[in-house]
């Protein structure tokens, strides 16, 4: 039976940020109104578990798909590593969902049955994102699901849990969030636009094709962050939250990424890009939360 820390480093932890940081925000958004801390550990808990069991179908069924074998820039995960056994990482990611529903079920029956109609999208679209029978992220389906629900879905959902009521602010709060997401998915698919071509992933990367993605993870970070002016503009998000706009300078070594590559650098410099969408989300994410804090806090 492999270590624990091996089944912990299988489950992606780098990317639970993506799902714990807009729980906060959402949490934080309807502190004002409401807050129970039990109920805000849980709602960002049970987000965690929902995208391991996430990233382990989705390792099983790329498996399946051979579409992380040889020849692809990312790095390689558990089953191709040896580390588990295709078995083993999908009963992990059936575990994570399970505890992820538990949480939920518990959080239903404490605050509002309301939560289940998210918590079971979330379930689903989870698992359906590679799993069978959608295989949606095989579909050009991928930037769409993961905007839907690691921005609206999650923020809206944590706020509830403290507000019980769906709000407008959560909503404005969550459209940024969600799309610096798929920005991640973007960058990720940018990344793999040769490999999934060849092994027939129909992306919306593969389908656009490079120039054009480019185009997309661009309009998808301006929108971000025109969501959050937006926002604050009309009055659904507190000004402190444009603290976030301190990430601007964080996208040009994005830019400088894309154009090494497209000037003939190696692609793997493309992993850089991929870590570079998922730190500005982090850190874009933060400093949101930041002033969502301190407009509870001061007003």
């Amino acid at each position: 039976m492999p270590p624990p820390r091996a089944w912990f480093a299988a489950a992606r932890p780098v990317s639970f940020t993506a799902a714990a940081v807009p729980a906060l925000a959402g949490t934080l958004i309807a502190a004002p109104e409401s807050f129970t801390w039990w109920t805000a550990l849980l709602a960002i808990l049970g987000a965690v578990l929902f995208l391991a069991g996430t990233n382990f179908v989705n390792d099983y069924y790329d498996h399946r798909k051979g579409s992380d074998g040889p020849g692809a820039l990312g790095p390689p995960g558990a089953i191709q590593q040896g580390i588990l056994s295709p078995r083993q990482v999908l009963a992990a990611g059936a575990a994570c969902f399970a505890a992820g529903a538990a949480i939920g079920v518990v959080l239903c029956a404490a605050v509002s049955w309301q939560l289940l109609w998210v918590g079971g999208a979330g379930l689903l679209a989870g698992f359906l994102y590679t799993g069978w029978p959608l295989h949606l992220a095989y579909r050009a389906l991928g930037e769409a699901v993961v905007f839907a629900f690691m921005g609206p879905a999650v923020v809206m959902g944590a706020a509830f849990v403290q507000a019980e009521r769906w709000t407008r602010e959560a909503f404005a709060v969550s459209l940024p969030l969600g799309l610096l997401a798929a920005a991640i998915l973007q960058a990720n698919n940018l990344r793999d636009l040769d490999h999934d071509r060849a092994v027939g992933k129909r992306t919306l990367a593969v389908i656009l094709g490079r120039r054009a993605a480019e185009a997309e993870f661009w309009v998808l970070l301006a929108a971000a962050y025109l969501a959050l002016i937006g926002g604050a503009a009309a009055g659904f998000v507190p000004w402190p939250a444009l603290l976030a706009l301190l990430t601007l300078p964080f996208l040009r070594p994005m830019a400088r990424t894309l154009r090494a590559v497209r000037e003939g650098a190696n692609p793997r410099r493309l992993n850089f890009l991929l870590r570079d969408a998922a730190l500005l989300h982090l850190r874009f994410g933060l400093l949101l939360c930041l002033g969502l804090a301190l407009h509870w806090v001061f007003g």
